[in-house]
């Protein structure tokens, strides 16, 4: 569910409704059941749900309605207005979701926007989604991950190094060996989620002009273009430093297939210029798929009908098409 108190329960809605006149994947709602029903009445939107148990064994539920597993919150939820009360609820459904795909019941994870502010004040240790499913990756398939965060967009894929740090971080966390960890990470993930079968990166420059040979910062020389050169050795289509302002327009980016961006905004700027409502956030990386739809909480307009499901729902469809490419059921 996210945080309930943002936009995450009206994009459910909405996009349920948007989607019972054309197919679209199916899925199990995980958070608070009443919360959910008050949502659609706020929206004025119909809403019929059977209540499932975390346990079961199969999620068959009746034509026109949405499977929950509630997870109630402990405070009362209202449109924004976030309460670090309700963090662990907005913790656990993602705990039980992850579950549930381990035990096969699900075939992929999508998360809705959180609020990291409001789960650290509630107890949360991690940065965001990423860290965190990187945790549940241990915890639940005994295998540690290097989780990857990609924003995809029919448009564009840019992933970024180093993700939710302060930008005077950066450069001392940018190291080649992140660099090398990721790019790797990325180039097996559009192998078989996205079905790219010789992928091809560009990689960006930390600082401007990638540097200007030294002039502008050391980094292309001694982290970013050594890193590169590796990958280049071991058959990497890969390409840079380049500039950053020159690699997003339209020509450039049917030159590659992803981007490797070096801080947050670096790489989340063009994609959110580019496809606003259609980018996804996809966490590579992992023994099991996860999406998200690429924006925040916007506590400000939730329950007011505004949100857009568009991001939404294409996580689903996302989600839904790479978990059919690793079960093979896809090419």
């Amino acid at each position: 569910m996210g945080d309930p108190a943002g936009i995450g329960l009206d994009i459910v809605v909405t996009g349920l409704n948007a989607r019972r006149a054309s197919p679209a994947p199916g899925f199990v709602f995980v958070g608070d059941s009443a919360a959910l029903e008050q949502r659609a009445r706020l929206l004025g939107l119909p809403l019929v749900v059977s209540a499932l148990a975390p346990d079961a064994r199969n999620f068959g539920v009746p034509e026109g309605t949405l499977g929950v597993i509630d997870v109630a919150c402990q405070d009362q939820v209202t449109p924004g207005k976030p309460s670090a009360a309700n963090a662990p609820a907005t913790i656990g459904a993602i705990e039980i979701a992850a579950r549930l795909v381990r035990g096969g019941l699900a075939s992929a994870l999508v998360t809705n926007p959180i609020a990291k502010d409001v789960l650290a004040a509630g107890g949360f240790k991690h940065p965001g989604h990423t860290e965190f499913l990187g945790e549940l990756s241990q915890r639940y398939w005994g295998k540690a991950a290097h989780p990857v965060m990609m924003l995809a967009a029919p448009q564009l894929r840019v992933v970024p190094v180093t993700v939710h740090i302060a930008l005077s971080e950066v450069p001392a966390k940018l190291t080649r060996q992140l660099i090398l960890d990721t790019a790797r990470t990325t180039v097996a993930a559009l192998k078989s989620d996205f079905g790219i079968a010789q992928p091809r990166l560009a990689v960006c420059g930390l600082n401007p002009h990638a540097g200007e040979n030294g002039l502008m910062g050391h980094e292309e020389q001694s982290v970013i273009r050594p890193a590169i050169e590796t990958l280049r050795a071991e058959g990497m289509a890969i390409s840079g430093p380049h500039s950053a302002d020159t690699l997003f327009h339209e020509a450039a980016r049917a030159t590659y297939d992803a981007v490797l961006a070096m801080y947050h905004d670096q790489a989340l700027i063009p994609l959110k210029t580019l496809a606003f409502d259609q980018g996804v956030n996809v966490t590579l990386g992992l023994p099991f798929v996860r999406t998200s739809p690429d924006h925040g909480t916007a506590f400000g307009i939730a329950g007011t009908g505004k949100a857009s499901p568009t991001s939404f729902l294409a996580a689903l469809d996302l989600a839904s098409a790479m978990a059919q490419r690793r079960a093979g059921q896809v090419a």
